[in-house]
């Protein structure tokens, strides 16, 4: 592993309402970004300590999350340095990427609807974004 690399800026948002588990949202958000190649071997995953603050949650959670990502090869922790981002991928269903797609669908929609968007004004911003 490249410990050298620094941490990357990674979004990590929990959803109480879901009914998923906070350990699980964190695990998928993080294969999310590993298979979206927003991290990639060798990067740095957050403190367990930085990220329970950030997420105003309590550490053991993260601990979890972290310890789950580990047993799957997708992380490695190094005492000392920090846990990073193996090389290993995530093995995503194909029904797990379905439920993933329909869920953030599911978000965006609400989301824009609450700010009065009409369907035919989510399809224009979606076909119209640019990527940074």
């Amino acid at each position: 592993m490249n410990s050298t690399k620094s941490e990357k800026l990674v979004r990590f948002t929990l959803d109480p309402a879901s009914g998923v588990p906070v350990y699980r949202q964190i695990i998928r958000q993080i294969e999310h970004s590993i298979v979206a190649r927003k991290l990639e071997p060798g990067d740095k995953l957050p403190t367990i300590r930085s990220l329970a603050v950030e997420l105003k949650i309590n550490p053991n959670t993260i601990a979890k999350a972290y310890g789950e990502l580990e047993i799957r090869g997708l992380v490695t922790t190094q005492v000392g340095s920090g846990t990073f981002i193996s090389t290993k991928k995530p093995a995503m269903e194909e029904f797990e990427r379905e439920n993933l797609l329909l869920e953030r669908t599911a978000r965006f929609v609400h989301e824009m609807r609450s700010l009065g968007a009409s369907r035919t004004e989510m399809i224009d911003l979606v076909r119209d974004f640019k990527e940074d």
